[in-house]
């Protein structure tokens, strides 16, 4: 059996519009604490995550703290939604729910998030096998990923696990890379 643990970022500072270098705000940067308190006994063979700066630094307090070294996986980045700020973003996002391949003109859909992220995940299956090991993740990034191995996961999900920050996604695979458990931990 490999296992994946999925973990979604704590909270950002929502301040900083720059999706690849926003932050952790400082409720963040402590909330760290309880993922590395929650994977310190889960025997991790390696640490991946985002390229996005609060994922990295999500996961930055384990691997540093029991000597992992983190790899970027650009894949694992979160969804692009546009060049600019969205303000009406729930209107946004239920489209996308309602409707897989709907993006923006300078954006990406969630069906394209999926792929990607899927890619990257088989990759890591074939090469960790029967390991266990943590990413660094994004919300609708990792939503997707339990989509596609959860179809009836959809937008009323993804609404109530909007504020879980950090939240931990465990995901079992056979030798098959076939998914036969997800468990969810909010960690607040």
């Amino acid at each position: 059996m490999t296992r994946v643990y999925f973990v979604r970022h704590a909270e950002p500072n929502n301040s900083n519009h720059d999706d690849a270098l926003r932050e952790l705000s400082p409720k963040g940067m402590r909330d760290r604490a309880l993922v590395t308190a929650f994977l310190k006994d889960k025997e991790i063979d390696a640490v991946f995550s985002s390229p996005y700066k609060r994922a990295v630094d999500t996961v930055r307090d384990f691997a540093e703290r029991y000597g992992y070294e983190i790899h970027i996986v650009d894949a694992f980045r979160e969804r692009k939604v546009e060049s600019g700020w969205i303000d009406d973003f729930d209107s946004f996002a239920r489209r996308q729910w309602e409707d897989f391949t709907f993006k923006l003109s300078d954006g990406e859909s969630l069906q394209e998030v999926q792929r990607r992220n899927l890619a990257a995940l088989r990759h890591l299956l074939d090469r960790y096998a029967g390991k266990n090991i943590v990413i660094g993740s994004h919300g609708t990034a990792l939503c997707t990923v339990i989509r596609y191995f959860r179809p009836s996961f959809g937008y009323d999900d993804f609404q109530r696990i909007k504020v879980v920050m950090p939240w931990i996604v465990a995901f079992d695979f056979d030798e098959e890379q076939q998914c036969t458990r997800i468990e969810m931990h909010d960690l607040r």
